[in-house]
């Protein structure tokens, strides 16, 4: 009895320590998120002399411009975009964008380069320091002179300050939790107890690893922004006009037509010498025979009655 009522206790005080951190961690965020635009948050901005005593403010209250400057230099936002261009060397423009996105701070994700037929082309991402955003994109609209025409430009930017404070405060009680689990699995006596308390500490390290593992990949898509390019040369008149006439097709085109040709003339004597020839023999032996008999008739009514007139 004496160690069930001990399990309670301990478990009572567990609970009211996690309900404590919660508590302090939702306060912490709504202190410095909920503060009026252009107004410190409660503590900001206030210095701590050595007795303890709170100093003065760092700004003026009038200053609210500064605080608005604060707060958007806090959000979090993942910037992505695509810019197409046409460049009149793309090796060197490779260069020149690689050399520049490097001395920003950035680097390169991702590549793929070929060539369609003699144009080569490339497909650049690039991964840019947030803080350095407009630079990439003024470096890549002229590369030195390189580029010669922006085909197309499109950017997106997602705020996700409210993603990453929430992570950041489940994050912190959870941790809590784990702290108060452990606790009591330290004191629990059964073994029964201590398997149940084990299995609540790893279903709350999972969880917050997981929340870790977002919170990570969200504040390193804020952090560097990314920005695919895609470079070609421009396509010549010229070029354009030749991809609409190929000799070879015409050749093939001209060689297909007399072969149809001679072959419909083929077809025609072949249907001519089986199916018409010998109609019009048949018809010809008809006519013969009709002509003779109708001549034989002639001659021998003549002899019958020679005062007949000879049919004309």
């Amino acid at each position: 009895m004496r160690t069930i009522r001990s399990l309670r206790a301990i478990t009572l005080l567990a609970l009211l320590a996690i309900v404590i951190a919660a508590c302090a961690g939702g306060s912490a965020v709504l202190s410095t998120v909920g503060a009026p635009v252009g107004e410190p948050a409660r503590g900001a901005g206030m210095g701590v002399d050595e007795d303890g005593a709170a100093a003065a403010p760092s700004a003026a209250p009038e200053q609210g411009a500064a605080g608005v400057d604060a707060v958007a230099d806090d959000a979090k936002i993942i910037r992505t975009g695509t810019i197409d261009l046409e460049v009149s060397d793309v090796p060197r423009s490779l260069q020149a964008a690689r050399n520049g996105i490097r001395a920003m701070g950035g680097y390169v994700g991702a590549s793929s380069t070929g060539n369609d037929g003699d144009r080569p082309f490339a497909h650049i991402t690039y991964r840019i320091p947030a803080d350095r955003w407009e630079d990439a994109l003024d470096l890549l609209r002229g590369l030195n002179g390189l580029t010669t025409k922006v085909v197309a430009e499109q950017t997106e930017a997602v705020e996700v300050t409210g993603q990453v404070i929430d992570l950041e405060a489940r994050i912190r009680n959870l941790r809590a939790s784990e702290v108060a689990l452990q606790e009591i699995a330290s004191k629990a006596v059964r073994i029964s107890d201590v398997l149940e308390v084990q299995a609540q500490l790893t279903a709350v390290r999972g969880q917050i690893e997981q929340l870790s593992a977002q919170l990570a990949d969200l504040e390193n898509r804020a952090a560097f922004a990314t920005l695919t390019a895609s470079f070609q040369v421009p396509v010549v008149a010229v070029e354009v006009a030749q991809q609409g006439w190929d000799p070879a097709a015409v050749v093939d085109e001209a060689s297909a037509s007399l072969v149809s040709m001679v072959q419909a003339l083929t077809s025609a004597g072949i249907w001519f010498v089986i199916v018409w020839v010998p109609v019009l023999v048949a018809f010809g032996l008809v006519a013969l025979v009709v002509a003779w008999v109708v001549r034989r008739s002639g001659m021998l009514a003549r002899r019958r009655d020679p005062d007949v007139t000879p049919v004309a």
